[in-house]
């Protein structure tokens, strides 16, 4: 049996791991969309949005990132990242309460409306539905979801 999966702060080493995550992550929930060609918007955010502005928490399972999660100091919880791989497991749980964690006063987040998955998973997390956006970057409708200590 594999070795259980290690939580740990993020490191500027882990950037080029984590953007791949990202990608293979994203390509396989919406295989239409080509995320290889967002690589160099999305690195670009990466470091000058999420890594100077939140707490990025990244798991480790046999010395792999298999998954990540972002959270800023409002309790906006930017992206959760898991190695497809490892949908089911316990590792989405992992980071989420290592969100909670962080952010004690409430978590909240936007979560594509088609991601039906994902919808499943946060209210099995304990948040409910907050409302509804749009994503201003994709044009895809979202639901607000928060969590309340």
């Amino acid at each position: 049996m594999a070795n259980a999966f290690e939580l740990r702060p993020y490191r500027a080493a882990d950037e080029d791991a984590a953007i791949e995550l990202w990608r293979q992550t994203w390509q396989q929930a919406y295989p239409s969309i080509d995320f290889t060609a967002r690589v160099a918007w999305w690195r670009e955010r990466w470091r000058s949005e999420l890594v100077p502005n939140a707490a990025i928490i990244v798991a480790e399972q046999d010395g792999v990132l298999t998954g990540f999660v972002t959270i800023d100091g409002t309790g906006y919880l930017d992206q959760l990242v898991v190695d497809p791989a490892h949908w089911g497991s316990p590792l989405a749980g992992a980071l989420v309460d290592e969100a909670k964690h962080l952010a004690p006063g409430g978590v909240t987040l936007l979560v594509n409306k088609d991601n039906a998955r994902a919808i499943r998973f946060y209210e099995r997390s304990g948040f409910t539905h907050a409302g509804e956006d749009v994503n201003p970057t994709s044009g895809r409708p979202v639901l607000k979801m928060a969590w309340r200590p």
